[in-house]
């Protein structure tokens, strides 16, 4: 099984439009949600959007707080198995509420999403820390 290098990775992860968010909870329950993201340098930025929620006090805001390691898997699939492929980041959350911090990775959202344009994520941000990148294909 091929391994991808570290630029493979992080050039392929760019490649798709959301990640899912894996969290855990003081609980232990494991959390895996999708959500649209940003990398930038050594980060990677996701936001609480305007889409329709239950709540804006979001599970994995919560799980976070309690506990800050998380991941985040990106992956292809498709009939020709040749061209499959996954990525897994590791990190380190944080939560970001203050406005002058959120402005830049909210500024990178909208960059890469047109939704965002003419209605920015109103936050929270969550800024992930990467630590360690994994990653294969299958060519």
């Amino acid at each position: 099984m091929p391994k991808l290098s570290l630029d493979d990775a992080r050039r392929l992860l760019t490649t798709v439009p959301i990640v899912r968010l894996a969290t855990v909870g003081e609980d232990g329950r494991p959390h895996l949600v999708p959500v649209t993201f940003a990398v930038h340098r050594g980060s990677v930025y996701t936001a609480v959007d305007h889409k329709p929620k239950s709540t804006r006090d979001l599970r994995r805001l919560a799980n976070i707080r309690a506990n800050p390691r998380v991941a985040l898997l990106a992956d292809h699939y498709e009939d020709d198995w040749l061209r499959l492929w996954w990525v897994r980041v590791d990190g380190h959350a944080s939560i970001v509420e203050d406005a002058s911090r959120m402005a830049e990775p909210v500024r990178l959202l909208a960059d890469r999403y047109t939704q965002y344009r003419d209605h920015p994520p109103e936050g929270p941000v969550i800024a992930i820390s990467i630590e360690t990148w994994t990653g294969w294909s299958a060519s």
